[in-house]
């Protein structure tokens, strides 16, 4: 009898345990369905509709322009690197030259008059680059500013009727992504992001070697930007102006500086031209390289050393896309480790890599790397034409071993010639998402993110990515 009444209140309290944890799962699943849409990954950027009267600009063909005007906005370590490439190039003209820094004008100007070219107009003033898009006479808006300034000036240059080249990266947010694809949507405008790694000898070779089929079908890819640049960012003379990228290390997780290594396999993956980018996840580590630096070198009682960095050391993120293809891109630019972007591509018959160790393997030997000679044969076999066409002028003017010259020589020769640029303005787009994309992924303990489709259902529309001659 004892036994029997202890049964009740036993059973009682167990009905009532799972009741709880019934409503608890319940709750759960309620709140996971409301912030990540029926499990899937959490949608951050709702694709926003496109404005009346617009369409998209895949492969959009402007105007020929016989001689290209341009204006370069911002003439720090970027900028006079273009001034300099720009003296080695046809058909184009640089009309104006604007910086905050007198001394980066007289240097700019010096290098054109060094090169015989006339003397460009210059402007100081911190908005002065709303005076050069309001001239009538530049058909070029070559913007090599810090961060915060790349999609301000390139939107308004836009608005003015200029077509736009921006540093990287592009844009920042998502809502910046946005207003660069809806003004060069609106304007009918190119807007191009001067993705210099696209152009590398080694990355151009094996993308043409992924559209010749030698890879077979494309499965994954991986990128980085491991750039040891603690130096230069805590160089308070000779590094960047008013301290501008220590920053936004300061202020911001995730991968704050992707494209580098991103863009190169993007275009191997065809991205928004056959396939698109699905969601994210990305984690990082915690940091710890910017305050032993600073403490080692201003002391542990320096501002530096005290200064709390929001930036993880490294950032690992992963992208899914819609044909079921992964992407890894890294940044880590607080450690001392030797330079590398990685760009790796695997397909279903082959394999590339350029770091650490640069190689090259294919079926049915895959297992291993071709021989030093036979990989050199390959590349040579397989040299991209834009590259055999330009490669050994561009490895004499310089500029990152000669990409960034290729990357100037055809952003002209396009303009120059009508012709789609070799980037457009949903790569800008694509490729600065992952900044806020990866930041929100690793707030959230690397929950997976929506990567919004800023062609807006017009990825399909083309099947390839394409430089056109």
């Amino acid at each position: 009898m004892c036994k029997r009444k202890s049964f009740f209140p036993q059973l009682i309290k167990s009905v009532i345990f799972i009741i709880i944890i019934l409503n608890l799962n319940a709750c759960i699943n309620d709140s996971n369905k409301e912030s990540e849409g029926n499990f899937g990954p959490k949608v951050v950027s709702p694709e926003q509709a496109r404005p009346a009267g617009q369409t998209d600009v895949i492969e959009l063909r402007a105007k020929p322009i016989d001689t290209v005007r341009m204006a370069i906005i911002g003439l720090g370590m970027r900028g006079q690197g273009a001034v300099h490439r720009y003296n080695f190039l046809d058909g184009v003209k640089i009309v104006a030259l604007c910086d905050v820094v007198p001394e980066n004008l007289d240097k700019a100007q010096k290098t054109l008059i060094d090169a015989g070219k006339p003397n460009a107009d210059l402007y100081s003033g911190a908005e002065d680059w709303k005076k050069i898009c309001e001239r009538d006479d530049i058909d070029l808006v070559y913007v090599c500013t810090h961060w915060d300034l790349h999609t301000p000036i390139a939107v308004y240059a836009m608005e003015q009727g200029k077509h736009v080249a921006t540093e990287v990266p592009a844009a920042l947010t998502l809502d910046e992504c946005w207003q660069l694809v809806n003004t060069a949507e609106k304007t009918r405008k190119h807007c191009m992001q001067l993705e210099n790694c696209n152009y590398d000898f080694f990355e151009m070779a094996t993308l043409n070697m992924v559209q010749k089929g030698l890879f077979g079908e494309l499965v994954h890819g991986e990128g980085a930007y491991i750039h040891d640049l603690r130096w230069l960012n805590f160089d308070e003379e000779n590094g960047y102006w008013n301290m501008w990228r220590l920053k936004h290390l300061e202020k911001e997780d995730g991968n704050t500086y992707p494209t580098h290594g991103f863009g190169p396999i993007c275009h191997a993956m065809n991205i928004h031209r056959g396939d698109k980018m699905e969601y994210l996840v990305s984690v990082s580590s915690d940091q710890y390289g910017m305050t032993a630096y600073a403490k080692d070198k201003f002391g542990e009682n320096s501002e530096y050393a005290k200064t709390d960095y929001a930036k993880g050391d490294m950032n690992t993120s992963i992208v899914k896309t819609t044909k079921g293809k992964t992407i890894m891109i890294q940044h880590d630019v607080t450690s001392p480790r030797p330079y590398s972007r990685i760009h790796m591509l695997s397909g279903t018959k082959g394999f590339a890599q350029k770091w650490p160790i640069k190689g090259l393997a294919f079926d049915p030997d895959g297992h291993s790397f071709l021989t030093e000679e036979k990989m050199d044969s390959m590349l040579t076999l397989y040299e991209h034409p834009i590259t055999k066409e330009v490669g050994q002028k561009a490895r004499e003017v310089g500029g990152h071993g000669g990409m960034d010259f290729i990357m100037d020589y055809r952003l002209i020769y396009c303009l120059r010639n009508g012709l789609p640029l070799d980037q457009d303005v949903y790569d800008a787009a694509e490729w600065s998402s992952i900044i806020q994309l990866s930041r929100i992924s690793v707030e959230n303990k690397g929950m997976p993110v929506q990567v919004p489709d800023f062609t807006r259902g017009a990825w399909e529309k083309v099947k390839t990515v394409s430089y056109f001659n």
